[in-house]
């Protein structure tokens, strides 16, 4: 890794590689996740030239599952033309908010968080400027999509909650967001702008979410949505989704 930040105005990213691509199955078995190919390019290299477009190329990369795989990948193509750090976590894998705070170090102004499983052309720089302009702790990105789960923003488009719609539970309580016809619910995206004071407020230690910190925090701090909702997105978490992800991104 270099000395100096390459990145314009300081902003680095992180791609959450680690995990273990059970959905996945059979690839997973023998492989991590970030390596599933889409046309000829794994995942990891795509979202590495993604955030490349957006000048992003400092970036930190964790592991856990077949970790030699990945950083054998990135040595023999030297990072695709980025300078890429490893965060290990072959010991435990730590989840997306324990992963994030084993890296703290990495970061010392806004950056870009971002799973490796979404493939998207949402306008990062609209995402970063609008982060910076609303002085925000962190920015979700976030469609109009169906799944099972949502966050819950009030008028003001920032966080309130979330909700497991086929459970039928809500956090942090049932009346955080409060009542009348504000509040909308948003399917987030695997992609965040965060400002790094978010470690020093972080009172979870060890194996934790993302979601869990934003949810401990939002009454006191703001975290807003960035919808994307026109823009290209899947989650390439299954083997069928990989054949969708194909006609897709070429």
């Amino acid at each position: 890794m270099s000395d100096g930040n390459n990145s314009p105005l300081g902003v680095r990213g992180m791609i959450l590689a680690a995990g273990l691509g059970t959905r996945l199955k059979p690839w997973t078995d023998a492989h991590p996740k970030a390596l599933a190919v889409v046309n000829g390019k794994s995942l990891l290299q795509r979202n590495i030239e993604y955030l490349q477009q957006y000048g992003i190329k400092d970036v930190i990369v964790n592991v856990h599952h077949f970790a030699d795989q990945i950083i054998d990948s990135i040595q023999q193509n030297n990072g695709w033309g980025s300078e890429i750090t490893i965060s290990d976590e072959t010991e435990a894998v730590l989840e997306t908010g324990g992963g994030l705070q084993k890296a703290a170090w990495f970061f010392k102004d806004d950056f870009v968080l971002m799973n490796v499983d979404i493939l998207t052309d949402l306008d990062l720089q609209k995402m970063i400027d609008q982060h910076k302009q609303n002085k925000a702790l962190a920015t979700l990105a976030v469609t109009e999509r169906n799944t099972s789960r949502y966050f819950l923003f009030n008028a003001q488009q920032e966080l309130c909650g979330w909700k497991n719609i086929q459970t039928g539970e809500v956090k942090p309580s049932p009346l955080s967001c409060g009542e009348g016809p504000g509040v909308r619910q948003k399917a987030f995206s695997g992609i965040h702008v965060i400002n790094p004071k978010i470690f020093s407020l972080m009172k979870q230690e060890g194996k934790f979410s993302m979601v869990d910190v934003y949810l401990s925090l939002c009454a006191d701090h703001k975290i807003q949505y960035f919808d994307h909702s026109d823009t290209k997105f899947i989650d390439v978490g299954k083997p069928e989704s990989v054949v969708q992800a194909e006609k897709m991104f070429l």
